[in-house]
């Protein structure tokens, strides 16, 4: 029996039993994209080519950069192909202008003029305005400026003095529970200000013990048993050490004042003591324990 389909072909009886698989050239041939669709990308594709080799910018550039007035030439934003400015002005992005045609970068202006005057000249800012000039360049990207100075001060002494807080990994920890203590505490009473005990020290040793005089550098071998009886805390709100390098305590506590100092908060330190807690025989611990005073106002 010979079946005819409402398109006119004709289908054989073994068709008709497998009509319900695909064939299987049917299921090998790819789908055929839409023309009209490889023409609608193909126009876009040229409408930006065109765009963008007939735009050219000015070469003065009028800046607005927060609501701070630039002027300078286009060749100085280029400088330095790697940058977010040389990006921006590459005529590949789109930059908003303000009222008066001003290109806009939405960034407080305050240090690009700095950040101008080293596209110019190479111009260093002065040593009070590196550590934000450094933030901005960041932002900017701006390599060789982050090169230069982070060569000088003070960044370059915020290393060294980074290198030596990296040898206590609990140090922002607790300078983030000074912090909270002294607020808490404040806020208990009160009061203006706030008085925790923190107890700082350089040697895991206690002080030479008097039956062992001949052991002055505190660093003599110890068993894990004997080990046991020095280990102890003392009772403050927090405590530093120990550490191995030649910055002693003074040095510590001067980065804990100045790591206070800017986040705005004014502290004051003064030794009060040790810790004259017994450990075992005449060993005691002798830990200088620190009084920092905390003033919120």
């Amino acid at each position: 029996m010979v079946v005819f389909s409402a398109a006119g072909e004709v289908d054989r009886p073994s068709d008709a039993m497998s009509s319900s698989e695909p064939a299987e050239e049917d299921v090998r041939k790819p789908a055929c994209p839409s023309p009209m669709m490889n023409l609608a990308t193909f126009l876009r594709t040229l409408i930006f080519f065109i765009i963008f080799l007939c735009f050219k910018f000015p070469e003065v550039i009028s800046l607005n950069v927060g609501g701070t007035f630039f002027t300078t030439r286009l060749s100085t934003l280029r400088r330095y192909e790697d940058t977010m400015l040389a990006a921006m002005f590459s005529g590949r992005h789109y930059i908003p202008r303000d009222a008066d045609g001003r290109y806009f970068i939405d960034r407080d202006g305050t240090y690009f003029g700095d950040i101008l005057n080293f596209l110019r000249e190479g111009e260093l800012p002065h040593r009070d305005r590196v550590r934000a000039v450094h933030r901005e360049a960041q932002y900017y990207s701006i390599g060789p400026l982050l090169d230069n100075l982070e060569d000088i001060q003070p960044l370059t002494g915020e290393k060294v003095r980074q290198a030596f807080l990296d040898l206590m990994p609990y140090y922002k920890d607790n300078l983030e529970r000074i912090v909270e203590i002294a607020k808490r505490r404040a806020m208990q009473k009160k009061a203006r200000f706030a008085k925790l005990k923190i107890c700082v020290y350089k040697e895991e040793m206690p002080i030479t013990p008097y039956e062992r005089p001949l052991f002055n550098s505190l660093r003599f071998e110890r068993s894990e048993s004997e080990a046991k009886f020095f280990e102890h805390h003392c009772e403050v709100d927090v405590s530093f050490g120990p550490w191995e390098a030649v910055a002693d305590v003074y040095d510590l506590l001067h980065c804990i004042v100045g790591d206070l100092a800017e986040r705005g908060i004014a502290a004051e330190q003064q030794c009060i003591g040790v810790c004259d807690k017994h450990l075992i025989n005449h060993y005691y611990c002798k830990r200088p324990i620190y009084e920092f005073k905390i003033t919120w106002w």
